[in-house]
């Protein structure tokens, strides 16, 4: 099995370009570091489009289940791909595994995985809140915490 990727200097990829591509032989992707600007990544178009592929089936896998009824296997699975779901409430998982479904529908059909991940830190963060107490408490506090629902947007001003 090739490895996912190996680290290169983004100045070995312009100094040496066919030595540099030519690792792509070797490994999935290559990992350009650049020290005043954020990595690139390096991979070839079929590598590139397997992998969405697979994001694709995936994201059609996880709505199957949901919409056809099976859910609770999804359900009782999401812990081994999510551990931290652990410290959520249960009404909160059944509502990441909602917005989990929607959201990725929809980042796929934009060719966009960022709202997954997005969505992903923003439920674990609310994982982490749950998982200390002290903290919870702290945020639920009124007045400074927690003041309740928000009514919907266009209500009675």
């Amino acid at each position: 099995m090739t490895a996912a990727y190996e680290d290169v200097p983004f100045s070995e990829l312009l100094h040496r370009p066919a030595a540099t591509t030519g690792r792509l032989d070797a490994v999935r992707a290559l990992r350009l570091r650049r020290r005043d600007a954020g990595d690139l990544a390096l991979m070839r178009v079929d590598q590139l489009e397997q992998d969405a592929t697979v994001v694709d089936f995936t994201s059609r896998l996880l709505t199957g289940l949901v919409r056809t009824g099976n859910s609770a296997a999804l359900r009782a699975a999401i812990p081994e791909a999510l551990p931290w779901v652990t410290f959520l409430p249960e009404e909160d998982v059944d509502l990441l595994l909602t917005e989990l479904v929607d959201v990725t529908r929809g980042a796929v059909a934009l060719d966009n995985l960022a709202p997954i991940a997005l969505l992903l830190a923003q439920w674990r963060h609310s994982a982490e809140v749950y998982a200390d107490p002290a903290l919870h408490a702290l945020l639920v506090r009124e007045p400074d915490g927690d003041l309740g629902p928000v009514p919907p947007p266009g209500g009675d001003a």
